[in-house]
Formats: C-alpha cells, structure tokens, sequence
C-alpha cells in the first residue's frame, strides 16, 4: 500500500485552523498542474472541508474521485480554532498540548491521540479498499502518519515540515519526505 498524501493549498491564515472551513488560495495552477502531473495514476479522497476538496478537484485531472472523507479533517482545536497562541488566555495549557501532545485537549477540541486514531482507522479501512491512494488532507492529519510509519513520538513527528502542496509519500517501508513543492 502507498499512501500519496498532499497537504492541501494555502490558507493564509495566521491562526491555528482546524475544523473552521475556509478556502484555499488556488491561485497558482502551474503549481497544481505540476503537482498534479508529479502524482501517480491513483484514487483520490479528501477531507471534507473546503481547502482540502478544493485542491483535490484541482489535482484529480484524470483520476477516480472518492467521497470526501469527514475523518481526514483537521485537528478539531475547538475554542482555539481561528486563533492565534497568544490569544488563548490558557497559556499553559495551550503550551502543555504541543508540548507533550497526547491526551490533552483544547477546550471543546481533541488530543493529539484522539487525532490519531480517527485518522488512523480511516487510513486502515481505505488501505483495505485501495493498493495506492492519493489523499488531500492536513498538517495534523500526514503528521499522524508519519507518526505511525516512523514508530516515533508526537513530540518528534510535530519536528516535520509540511509544506501547503506538499507530498508526503507512505508505503510499507516507512515515510519518504519527498517534501514535494511543485
């Protein structure tokens, strides 16, 4: 199984976005025509929120489109969402969750290990489906796989640039960072 994961394209947001639903600057096609042209002939699925739907009808080209998949969204920040860190009154705390990410949760939001295993069992049914799949999805989302293909801690996976644009490729033998930037 190999998993392409694209991290969908910018939000220009300053703020931590998760759940919220805005778009993505899609402004640049050459870039998404080149990133569309680097992918393999593969099914593509999405989160369903804008920026990631948005960008995967963008890419798919000739490819098969798959339902967009609610559980490839973003981390759900809860009351910090649409926020910048130093607007959370709860500075420990808000240090406390990326910090040691694992059980705590924002206000109203998810952990970290709540993240995990909701995205983690959506790629487990869709890898049961599917010998390759080209995902469109987020920041936290590709960081929970890479996570799970490199058996390291939240802390070191949270070290992991992931570009807007960006290729994340996953298969048996672990994380490639292609870090593709088309």
């Amino acid at each position: 199984m190999t998993l392409w994961m694209v991290r969908h394209g910018p939000t220009h947001a300053k703020t931590m976005v998760g759940h919220a639903d805005i778009p993505a600057d899609l402004s640049d096609t050459n870039a998404l025509g080149r990133l569309s042209a680097f992918l393999p002939d593969a099914p593509v699925v999405s989160s369903d929120l804008i920026r990631a739907t948005a960008t995967a009808d963008a890419i798919q080209a000739h490819r098969t489109r798959l339902p967009h998949h609610s559980d490839l969204r973003e981390i759900d920040f809860g009351d910090w969402d649409l926020k910048r860190f130093d607007e959370i009154q709860d500075q420990a705390h808000i240090r406390k969750y990326w910090e040691e990410p694992g059980n705590i949760a924002p206000p109203n939001g998810e952990s970290w290990n709540a993240v995990y295993r909701r995205v983690s069992d959506t790629i487990d049914a869709l890898r049961a489906e599917h010998s390759e799949l080209i995902i469109v999805c987020h920041f936290g989302v590709i960081l929970t796989q890479v996570q799970r293909a490199l058996s390291i801690p939240a802390y070191d996976a949270f070290a992991h640039k992931i570009d807007n644009l960006s290729v994340t490729k996953i298969d048996e033998h672990g994380a490639s960072f292609i870090n593709y930037k088309p």
